[in-house]
């Protein structure tokens, strides 16, 4: 079951766009965040997050984009399901070597 956005991706951009071209109008970004936030009806932390993923996103700030974290997310669900297969190999592998141990000669 996924997460379902409170916000559009319309109402992002036009909240990290709208601080860009009035970040200079306050005194800090904090100021220009909550003044934005209020106008746009979310709180000043959500803004702010969603400023720091486009910076990220954008390469203008350090961290892991948002193509590479979902690039990570893919290959530590693959490798779960190779380890979850390769248990189930494990264990049937050992199963018919029992088996073969056990069966009788002729």
């Amino acid at each position: 079951m996924g997460r379902r956005n409170r916000y559009s991706q319309e109402v992002r951009e036009r909240a990290v766009r709208m601080l860009g071209e009035h970040r200079a109008d306050y005194g800090s970004e904090w100021e220009a965040i909550r003044s934005i936030a209020e106008k746009i009806g979310c709180s000043p932390e959500t803004l702010r997050a969603w400023v720091r993923k486009v910076q990220v996103d954008t390469g203008s700030r350090a961290g892991v984009t948002s193509d590479e974290r979902a690039r990570m997310k893919d290959l530590e669900k693959e490798n779960r399901e190779l380890r979850r297969a390769n248990e189930i190999l494990r264990k049937a592998s050992a199963y018919f070597a029992q088996a073969e141990l056990d069966r009788r000669p002729r």
